[in-house]
């Protein structure tokens, strides 16, 4: 392999095989790479054959070059401008079906303390002699 392949430059390729996972792009006659599928669009892609062919010519961004293990890391999403976002719609309240009555503040239903009088009870429990452990 070749350094003349920079992380960062941009260059022109032909797609020569697409895969699950990705697709390969050849550099020159001796060097490709390979765009992964996250790398081929902004947005979702399910299928990289829904957005590539065999024989595309396509501009990519060099993401990272492993002289080690011979692989450059691709982007064909790099050299696109990412798309303006769209504000979504804002979404419609629910509707309440029949009225809504007011609760009584001072209606508890039997059997059931509020906080403040549970405080008020544990606060009274608390000061008791009788009930500290010694």
């Amino acid at each position: 392999m070749t350094t003349k392949f920079e992380t960062g430059s941009v260059v022109t390729g032909k797609v020569t095989g697409i895969q699950p996972y990705g697709a390969f792009v050849a550099l020159d006659e001796e060097t490709q790479g390979l765009v992964h599928i996250s790398e081929i669009t902004h947005g979702f892609v399910k299928d990289v054959s829904e957005h590539l062919s065999v024989g595309d010519e396509v501009k990519v961004k060099v993401l990272s070059v492993d002289e080690a293990a011979g692989k450059i890391s691709l982007s064909i999403r790099a050299t696109e401008e990412a798309p303006a976002q769209q504000e979504k719609p804002a979404a419609k309240k629910p509707r309440r079906q029949g009225s809504v009555k007011p609760a009584a503040e001072e209606t508890t239903p039997a059997g059931f303390n509020t906080l403040k009088d549970k405080l008020e009870e544990w606060i009274e429990q608390s000061e008791r002699e009788d009930l500290i452990k010694k």
